[in-house]
């Protein structure tokens, strides 16, 4: 008897070759022609910008139609129904079509930007993220003076490099 208790926890205790089996190296595939070019065509940093553009003003078109109809007339009380909505709707596409432009605009300074910096540098780091940051604040915010422009600058790269850190792009 003791000896079937020893014997069965020997093979507990041990694994069979089985389960020590490593997993399979499987070998390295090569990205086809199509890759390739897919690739060479998304490293150009007019496509990226032209992109950026587009999706930022996307958004800020949809961050507009949301904004624009949660504006409330001053005078609700003396509206009647159809000219509240003639009202939002206006609001909507004033505030849409206006966030648009600016979401368009900073999407295409910011992803040039970046871009010129990461090609001449020939480095993907946190410092192009810098740049891009800073040029794209002072850029949006040059009309107002050049306090504005400082303060642009340094309050987008922080905001940059804050969302870099969060999504962990550059380790």
């Amino acid at each position: 008897m003791a000896a079937s208790t020893s014997e069965s926890d020997l093979n507990t205790q041990v694994p069979s070759s089985n389960e020590t089996e490593q997993p399979q190296i499987q070998a390295i595939r090569m990205p086809s022609m199509e890759e390739i070019r897919a690739q060479e065509v998304w490293n150009n940093c007019a496509v990226r910008s032209v992109a950026s553009g587009v999706m930022g003003g996307g958004l800020g078109f949809m961050m507009g139609m949301f904004l624009g109809a949660l504006d409330n007339p001053m005078m609700q009380e003396q509206m009647s129904g159809k000219q509240q909505l003639i009202y939002n709707l206006k609001q909507m596409g004033t505030r849409s079509w206006s966030s648009a432009k600016t979401f368009a605009v900073m999407g295409v300074v910011f992803s040039a930007v970046e871009c010129v910096v990461e090609k001449a540098r020939a480095k993907h780091d946190t410092t192009n993220t810098v740049v891009a940051g800073c040029v794209t604040g002072g850029t949006m915010s040059a009309k107002a003076g050049p306090k504005a422009a400082c303060v642009g600058c340094v309050g987008f790269a922080a905001f940059s490099v804050a969302i870099e850190k969060f999504f962990d792009r550059h380790t």
